[in-house]
């Protein structure tokens, strides 16, 4: 028997790939629906659907009885008989349904059924397509372009790239061709969800990969990745083969393939340098293209301190703060950058001696000297006595002992260094 909702379902299958299994247990399900509308109980009918033939066969089995009760599950043997003339009474007897007794209203309805099951079994094969594929660079095409989101059609489905999820200041055209990273897919009740983003450092993953065979191969492997989409980023890697090196395979022959990454992702400026496990080593290089003279790392409090050149530490910040930032995020360091002059003078500075640490001196000679504006052993000294003896209150004396105190402190460091 060629059925028509068969058939159209048949092309549904061929176009968007639905496994004919499952459209088949859809059309089974439907007619059993069609069955129990009209006889109350589908529990002595068999259906088969052929998807490749495009037919399906109902048949309905009755017992044969001397007298009906049931017509549903019984027939008479009389009327049986004129079917199989050797039946018997207790005999089952199997009867064709055609699909034309159900009504043009009930098939309508049926039909209007399995289309909703169909696209339904669509949406729940796409949902488990893209789930597995998070973090997978999708290519698509631009189809609509709203102030909240970019709908790009990839593979017959509609993905979406939200404002959050767009390089700062890109512009989208409707029928560009556009590469994103797979985010996010999610059930909603119109369907899967997929959300693309631009910004996401995968993405810039993604495109080396494409653009440099050797990490796609796992020779190069990318340790880290640090962007401000749009405007610069920074990316750590490392070569698992001591004849490659990693920077110029991602670099590629006069730029070429670092070019075709900075293209892709409107201009953004990137920094590739080597990974290093040295924190003191790595951070160094995270810094580039500025060359720090020192690096103090606080592994506990994961800190470090990058000390400069003059000349340099604008160019260890850049632009709005954004290379030290970078390179923070990318070594997992908060990173402060200080000029060699004020590191000295500090280090200068903790090395006096402050009258403050000095046990001995009493609280009134404490509290006349820091009133006088001295702070340090070096600065009283410097003064001299016949200055200090100006101080009102300090008598020559007082004057003599506060000086041997002070005195004897350096002749302490004097005999230890010796």
């Amino acid at each position: 028997m060629n059925v028509n909702i068969v058939e159209a379902v048949s092309q549904i299958v061929k176009e968007r790939n639905i496994s004919k299994d499952a459209v088949s247990g859809i059309i089974e399900a439907m007619f059993i629906s069609m069955i129990k509308r009209k006889y109350g109980s589908a529990d002595n009918f068999d259906i088969f659907v052929n998807m490749d033939k495009g037919e399906v066969e109902i048949y309905q089995i009755k017992t044969i009885v001397e007298q009906v009760e049931d017509p549903v599950s019984e027939i008479s043997l009389e009327d049986a008989k004129k079917t199989e003339p050797d039946l018997e009474l207790g005999d089952e007897f199997v009867e064709i349904i055609d699909p034309s007794i159900f009504g043009r209203r009930l098939i309508t309805s049926a039909k209007q059924t399995l289309t909703q099951k169909i696209r339904e079994a669509e949406k729940e094969i796409l949902f488990e397509e893209f789930k597995d594929r998070v973090g997978e660079i999708i290519v698509g095409d631009i189809r609509q372009i709203s102030r909240e989101e970019v709908l790009i059609s990839v593979e017959n489905m509609e993905v979406s790239l939200p404002k959050s999820e767009q390089i700062p200041n890109e512009r989208y055209y409707r029928g560009d061709t556009l590469k994103a990273v797979i985010k996010q897919v999610t059930r909603t009740n119109k369907g899967p969800e997929v959300i693309v983003s631009r910004v996401d450092p995968k993405l810039l993953i993604g495109l080396f990969e494409i653009e440099v065979p050797e990490i796609y191969d796992g020779i190069i492997e990318v340790k880290g990745v640090a962007r401000f989409p749009g405007e610069r980023a920074k990316v750590a890697v490392s070569s698992n083969d001591n004849r490659i090196d990693a920077v110029g395979a991602c670099v590629g022959l006069k730029g070429v393939r670092i070019q075709a990454v900075v293209k892709e992702l409107n201009n953004e400026k990137i920094d590739v340098i080597n990974w290093n496990s040295e924190p003191e080593i790595f951070i160094a290089r995270a810094l580039s293209p500025a060359k720090p003279l020192q690096i103090i790392v606080n592994e506990e409090e994961k800190t470090a301190v990058a000390i400069l050149s003059d000349d340099e530490i604008s160019l260890a910040i850049g632009r709005g703060g954004q290379n030290r930032q970078l390179a923070s995020r990318l070594t997992g360091y908060e990173i402060k950058t200080v000029k060699k002059s004020d590191w000295e003078a500090d280090q200068e500075q903790e090395e006096k001696l402050l009258l403050e640490d000095i046990p001995e001196l009493t609280k009134t000679m404490y509290d006349k000297l820091t009133s006088a504006g001295y702070e340090t052993a070096d600065e009283v000294l410097d003064a001299g006595q016949e200055v200090i003896s100006e101080i009102k209150g300090f008598g020559g004396k007082t004057v003599e002992k506060l000086f041997e105190i002070l005195s004897s402190y350096y002749e302490e460091e004097e005999d230890f260094e010796e």
